[in-house]
């Protein structure tokens, strides 16, 4: 098996950060719509933020990556008191879905290549990336009452399988795993782009 530390490498750690972050940021956004309390902005954030990576190291036997330190709760919660605290004008328009978009790629190309370093086969590696960039977001549309992106035909689970097969198919190529992780995040990025500002989707069953 590859040795989980030697092979993750500390630009996908910074990946998983800036997955946390933007995730709790989209979740409390969720709550600032909905004109909820601060305790639900800090809810919001927190399952938002931990919910498809503690799913994914559950699987795959890995330890539960918020358990063991206090800084991914801690992200978290400043997401949400940050939005609590700063002006409704910074928060509307697309920011959530901007938001969504970079963390759906950071958090799709870190849970593949965890998932790889944990000796998981290749497609379960990249399952393993698409849930951890989408279970937080339907979790947090279900709690909300909102549509799951599941529901939606826009580009936007397949756009974190891109990222997540992208990282597989380049580290197991040889590729270092920084380079792997920035050109995997910014393709499933790129494409989740494409979606907003351009509308594409999949085609809907039709007979």
């Amino acid at each position: 098996m590859i040795q989980p530390e030697a092979a993750l490498g500390s630009a996908l750690e910074y990946l998983d950060w800036a997955g946390v972050a933007v995730f709790a940021l989209s979740g409390a956004l969720v709550a600032a719509v909905k004109r909820l309390t601060l305790v639900t902005f800090l809810f919001f954030g927190v399952i938002t933020g931990i919910g498809g990576g503690t799913a994914r190291d559950l699987l795959i036997g890995a330890p539960v990556f918020w358990m063991h330190e206090n800084a991914t709760l801690l992200i978290c919660l400043g997401a949400g008191l940050l939005v609590w605290l700063l002006p409704a004008r910074i928060w509307r328009g697309r920011m959530l879905l901007w938001l969504d978009a970079a963390g759906l790629a950071a958090y799709a190309t870190y849970g593949a290549a965890k998932g790889l370093s944990y000796g998981v086969a290749p497609l379960p590696a990249l399952g393993m990336g698409v849930l951890t960039a989408c279970l937080g977001g339907i979790i947090r549309d279900v709690l909300a009452g909102e549509p799951s992106v599941l529901m939606r035909p826009e580009l936007y689970v397949t756009a974190a399988a891109l990222s997540a097969a992208l990282a597989v198919a380049l580290i197991l190529a040889g590729v270092p795993a920084a380079l792997a992780g920035i050109v995997a995040a910014l393709a499933g990025f790129s494409l989740r782009a494409a979606a907003i500002l351009r509308g594409w989707s999949l085609p809907a069953y039709s007979r």
